[in-house]
């Protein structure tokens, strides 16, 4: 993708079409004034009233609100009281959909994550890591990730050339959905 009109385009669509079209954009963090970019490489999708491993399986709530909104507003959440996910709303606005961020390759910004995460390595490959490398908080719940200025957004990068879908992983509802989707050339830091 190599516009913000086409990122916004991509997550009109239903989450299992608009997830693999993430893939190879870039999630920037400017918490702290301090710069981290993100080449999504993993994704999963979440179809709301559809889909009985989403947050919004069972209707809108004060904590999943987000992702009733428009397309690119990011929802976050605590997975089992220690980490914060992050999430992208997709498809039309009231309908809560959604495409988890599960990981990514480091662009920029790695000695801040080195200091963030208090690691070397696996820096970035798997969702609450994502999180806490990009300084991703309960805080940011709501912020509209297709807004140029916001500290937390989504930027245009080259399209993954090769992509695998995979069952999601992780849930315990609708396993079966092959709605993981990978770019297969893709090595998490």
């Amino acid at each position: 993708m190599t516009s913000l009109e086409e990122l916004s385009e991509a997550l009109a669509g239903p989450p299992e079409e608009a997830a693999p079209r993430l893939l190879g954009a870039h999630l920037v963090s400017e918490v702290d004034r301090k710069t981290v970019r993100l080449r999504i490489t993993e994704v999963e999708a979440y179809k709301g009233s559809d889909d009985p491993a989403s947050h919004a399986f069972g209707g809108r709530t004060t904590r999943n609100e987000s992702m009733f909104r428009s397309p690119g507003t990011l929802y976050v959440y605590r997975s089992y009281g220690i980490h914060n996910c992050a999430n992208t709303a997709a498809g039309p606005e009231g309908i809560g959909w959604g495409i988890l961020l599960r990981g990514g390759h480091l662009v920029e910004g790695e000695g801040i994550v080195r200091r963030r995460r208090g690691r070397r390595d696996n820096l970035t490959n798997g969702p609450g890591k994502v999180c806490q490398a990009l300084g991703i908080d309960i805080s940011h719940n709501g912020l509209d990730l297709l807004q140029s200025g916001s500290e937390i957004r989504l930027e245009p990068g080259s399209p993954a050339e090769l992509i695998m879908a995979t069952p999601r992983i992780g849930i315990s509802r609708a396993r079966e959905r092959a709605w993981r989707f990978i770019e297969a050339t893709a090595v998490s830091v």
